[in-house]
């Protein structure tokens, strides 16, 4: 597949520079975790149980970077090395290792759908069928930019919506890293912040305005079929509530001046990687 340019005229650059890109990255996070090999690494290399968005703070900013700016490339490259290390085998005896090629599609399988759930969920515009091929085909230039084996990538839109469906019902599982991140998500922690530094004040707060709607939004941005799968529970009020936050968020985004919107995800990226970059580039033990 020939690579397809990336830059401010993409459409992934759109939806990536968009905050509202953001929003299905919770669910996201958890699809990662039940991968058996990606739940593993992140229980045995990482401090995940003891701080579970540590690996957020850590990872998102960077993995934007290579959309978003000039060195995409480079950046790729060094994420790529940070997993070199990151191996074992796991509570059933399964070897895994995180640049094994089909593990390491599945972290960005899972951004690939989240850039396209955010396009679905909280634009008012919808993609056509030649945008969905596209934006799907610049998500492969995306991935391109790690410098891995290219083997798992399909090679089209409707190839990589039928093979995430099928790890989504037959890989994924409820590992104990994934089983600990939607206990959070169900039941909240009142020992985890919210955000990676900052008054006990201001985290308060902010969990009283933001749980209910980060609920909300990781499990109705959530596949219904992984949903039952995970006895994950789900009333029609939540869904008639989380419709009614989507469509908030499309109609209200009319009012907010597109410079703005970039600065606020720019803005966030890059304040949530400053309090982490003395971690960011050790690597795996």
């Amino acid at each position: 597949m020939p690579a397809t340019p990336l830059g401010q005229d993409s459409l992934l650059w759109k939806y990536a520079s968009d905050v509202r890109s953001l929003m299905p990255g919770a669910t996201a996070g958890l699809m990662q975790l039940m991968h058996p090999g990606i739940g593993a690494g992140v229980a045995q290399h990482s401090a995940f149980f003891n701080d579970p968005f540590d690996r957020i703070y850590r990872s998102v900013p960077q993995i934007w970077a290579t959309i978003l700016t000039a060195d995409g490339d480079t950046r790729g490259l060094v994420i790529r090395d940070l997993h070199k290390g990151i191996g074992g085998v796991d509570e059933f005896g399964r070897r895994y290792h995180a640049l094994e090629p089909e593990t390491f599609w599945w972290a960005h399988a899972t951004f690939t759908w989240e850039i396209f759930k955010a396009a679905e969920l909280f634009h008012p515009e919808k993609l056509t069928a030649d945008e969905h091929e596209r934006l799907y085909a610049e998500t492969v230039t995306w991935y391109s930019r790690y410098g891995v084996s290219m083997r798992p990538v399909p090679l089209d839109y409707g190839s990589f919506q039928s093979k995430f469906w099928h790890l989504c019902m037959r890989t994924l599982e409820l590992t104990p890293a994934a089983a600990r991140a939607l206990d959070i998500a169900r039941n909240g922690s009142a020992s985890l912040s919210l955000v990676p530094v900052g008054p006990p004040m201001v985290d308060r707060a902010g969990r009283l305005v933001l749980e209910r709607p980060l609920r909300l939004i990781t499990f109705g941005c959530m596949p219904k079929p992984l949903r039952e799968r995970f006895d994950i529970p789900w009333r029609a009020t939540d869904e008639a509530q989380f419709r009614a936050l989507a469509m908030a968020t499309r109609k209200g985004f009319h009012v907010v001046p597109g410079r703005l919107n970039h600065w606020t995800l720019r803005s966030t990226l890059r304040y949530v990687g400053a309090q982490t970059r003395e971690q960011r580039y050790q690597p795996a033990a």
